[in-house]
């Protein structure tokens, strides 16, 4: 019997030192396949068309950002989403319907797009600043600003801090609507913990490069964005988020998002309550955000409105264009 239990216990040792070796093989393997054969530096088409700039900024750097300006009216702000592979292109759809119409600015945020993507923290307060500056120093009137998903604590937190550069803001798919949770301190803690121990693993030199190009495969693409359209992806934007992928120093920024470390704890009691512009809050339902606590924002917010807009997923400036651009227009005209 003991002789049966010793031939078990070693050949489940055996089998498991196989398994491990196996996999840091495979992992080294790709590490050496990211370094040697996966592209890092692919030339990168505009994301819209139209003349591209770049803005330096004291806080956040070299921002670039795309501009039709030629006609006269409110400015419109866009801000794209947070993700592995985010960029301008995002708002595409925005910034085509309303060319020519108005004023119209869409930036690629620090570490994105055409945007400066240097080793460096990258932070709730940068992207606040990024955009603080950005409508003070360029746009330099009120304006109306529509940021898409995490973007919108970043807008919010700008507003907050300088009112008086926004004339609206239109939050697309926001984040920061969860449920509170018992004994949040603590739990903000451990998480804020967990956080830091979690991108200290994902950024060390040897693997951060090779484990973002994992995700950034076409294959992962493709899956993340099928969570977040209710019809089929459209084949030119996983084109251009595998473009703005594979880029010199793309994987910094996404490197503290995929960490947890660019969302703002309590943003609904600290920031969103706290806003004074008027603002939209456009959702359905996706894969990444509940609005749970949507409903008790509009009551309490005098400021605040709500529109619904199914089916959608997160993007129904993409799905539902029309429908979408008839709500602004509402809201817009009600200001």
């Amino acid at each position: 019997m003991k002789k049966a239990i010793k031939k078990t216990v070693k050949g489940f040792a055996w089998g498991t030192s196989g398994l491990l070796s196996g996999m840091a093989a495979a992992v080294a393997g790709w590490i050496l396949f990211s370094r040697k054969y996966i592209r890092h530096d692919m030339p990168l088409d505009k994301a819209l068309d139209a003349d591209r700039h770049d803005f330096f900024s004291q806080h956040a750097g070299r921002i670039s950002y795309y501009a039709s300006t030629s006609d006269k009216g409110t400015p419109l702000v866009l801000l794209h989403s947070i993700n592995a592979a985010p960029s301008a292109y995002e708002m595409k759809p925005l910034f085509e319907h309303y060319q020519g119409q108005r004023p119209v600015y869409a930036l690629d945020l620090p570490g994105f797009g055409w945007s400066e993507r240097s080793d460096r923290l990258y932070s709730p307060q940068l992207y606040q600043h990024a955009i603080h500056d950005f409508l003070k120093e360029v746009v330099k009137k009120p304006a109306d600003v529509i940021a898409l998903s995490l973007s919108c604590e970043f807008a919010a937190r700008a507003a907050v801090l300088s009112p008086d550069l926004f004339r609206s803001l239109v939050m697309i798919s926001p984040t920061g609507f969860n449920p509170p949770r018992m004994d949040k301190f603590a739990q903000s803690a451990a998480r804020s913990g967990a956080r830091n121990t979690f991108y200290t693993g994902l950024a060390v030199p040897l693997w951060n490069r090779p484990l973002y190009d994992l995700v950034t495969i076409r294959p992962s693409i493709h899956y993340f964005l099928n969570k977040v359209f209710e019809g089929l992806v459209p084949e030119e934007f996983v084109d251009y988020a595998y473009q703005t992928a594979h880029q010199p120093g793309a994987q910094y920024a996404p490197t503290f998002f995929l960490s947890g470390k660019l969302f703002t704890p309590a943003v609904r009691e600290t920031v969103y309550m706290a806003l004074k512009p008027p603002v939209l809050a456009i959702y359905d339902h996706g894969p990444f955000t509940n609005y749970d606590m949507l409903p008790m924002v509009l009551r309490e917010c005098k400021n605040w409105k709500g529109v619904r807009i199914s089916p959608t997923r997160g993007l129904p400036h993409w799905e539902e264009p029309q429908r979408l651009f008839n709500t602004l227009n509402n809201f817009w005209a009600g200001l």
